[in-house]
């Protein structure tokens, strides 16, 4: 990967960090996810739902939660982003089995959305046990299976193969993978940071100015920003634009969980490898390279056409959602001795604000109308007031 990466800049000067991060991830022979996908205990990563089965099932609670608040719609699609070894949607899956006598009327299918072939593979494995079958290219859908629980499932390359409809969308540490351009303000304007040969040594990278601004300056930084560093997204934007859209016309939910902030960081770029902290130049292809999502700028790229709750602290959301209950459940349950531990140790990753509780965040799009009554203006005591979203609010247990 490195080889190739100094022959293209030999060729052709410094890359943007968005083509740096593009090649070093998802290139076809050498990119870090198309190769290995390291996720879970042995991997480069670990994420929430490979932690706790738990978070798996409150998400599941409350995508059925939003379900029942748009009076039971006689069909939904539930439309994964990026979805890992495929922990997440089984997890789900398995709520949605267990309250199969709320859904027996409602037509439930899952839509993954995977570029990585080696991932659709383990994804295929633990959804259908493998079987699945792949569909011929003229199809929107590459591969398509039925889950264990006798559940359609389809898998895309883009989120514009997935049909349109009623849908819940779910990215959880999806928009943190996706490239990102970095700007620092200088005397003479913003300038672009660019990956390079380093002259003092020349098998290695370093990050250099743009002489002068680039199109991405011209395009992507806001006129009213404050910040001196900025890192921006655009291809999270325009799935988010994408996302919006579709909840605007057929209606449902998007829920994004993953570690940012609210327009306030500055460089967040990091690479990880077995767990630890790696050199983001550093053997390009080898560690999993990401970025805080700027859920300031997510908001803004909804344009208006959905309302957006959050971001809120991942240990809050669960709270909101009932994870204490859940655990005591759980621990009644369990006989052994390991079982006990390994859940307590789970709660705490998860909830722990010096762990994941602090680090991570929630934030959904719903239609308008999920949160304001449309004829709210005319005659405001008539209509019942609507049903809390939940996760955003307190819980209370009647």
């Amino acid at each position: 990967m490195l080889r190739h990466l100094l022959l293209k800049l030999r060729a052709t000067g410094p890359v943007t960090v968005a083509e740096y991060m593009r090649e070093a991830l998802t290139n076809p022979g050498q990119g870090y996810y198309t190769r290995r996908g390291g996720i879970g205990e042995s991997g480069d990563f670990v994420t929430s739902p490979e932690i706790s089965q738990v978070f798996g099932e409150l998400i599941g609670i409350w995508y059925i939660s939003e379900w029942i608040a748009t009076g039971k719609p006689e069909a939904f699609q539930l439309v994964e982003l990026g979805p890992g070894r495929g922990t997440l949607t089984d997890d789900i899956l398995r709520v949605f089995n267990q309250l199969a006598s709320l859904l027996s009327k409602c037509d439930v299918s899952i839509h993954l959305v995977e570029v990585s072939p080696k991932l659709s593979e383990i994804q295929a494995l633990m959804l259908t046990g493998g079987k699945v079958q792949s569909n011929p290219e003229d199809q929107s859908a590459y591969m398509k299976g039925v889950s264990k629980t006798g559940i359609p499932i389809f898998w895309y390359r883009d989120i514009q193969d997935v049909p349109p409809g009623y849908s819940f969308y779910l990215a959880h540490e999806f928009f943190d993978a996706l490239p990102i351009h970095k700007f620092q303000r200088t005397e003479k304007g913003w300038r672009e940071v660019l990956v390079d040969i380093d002259p003092e040594v020349p098998d290695q990278l370093r990050f250099v100015l743009s002489p002068s601004s680039t199109p991405a300056t011209e395009h992507f930084i806001q006129p009213e920003e404050m910040r001196d560093h900025v890192e921006v997204c655009p291809e999270a934007g325009v799935i988010i634009q994408r996302l919006a859209g579709r909840i605007e016309k057929d209606g449902g939910a998007a829920l994004v969980a993953d570690y940012g902030h609210d327009g306030t960081k500055t460089d967040t770029f990091r690479g990880f490898r077995n767990h630890k902290l790696h050199n983001v130049l550093r053997a390009p292809g080898t560690a999993d390279l990401t970025a805080d999502v700027d859920f300031s700028y997510l908001r803004k790229m909804t344009q208006g056409r959905t309302a957006t709750l959050g971001p809120i602290k991942q240990r809050e959301f669960l709270k909101n959602m009932g994870i204490d209950l859940r655990l005591q459940v759980l621990l009644q349950n369990s006989h052994d001795g390991a079982t006990h531990e390994q859940l307590l140790h789970s709660y705490d990753m998860l909830m722990n604000p010096k762990k994941m509780g602090d680090c991570f965040n929630f934030f959904a799009l719903l239609p308008h109308h999920r949160l304001v009554h449309p004829d709210k203006k005319h005659k405001p005591e008539s209509k019942s007031p609507l049903p809390p979203v939940a996760g955003f609010g307190e819980l209370l247990l009647k």
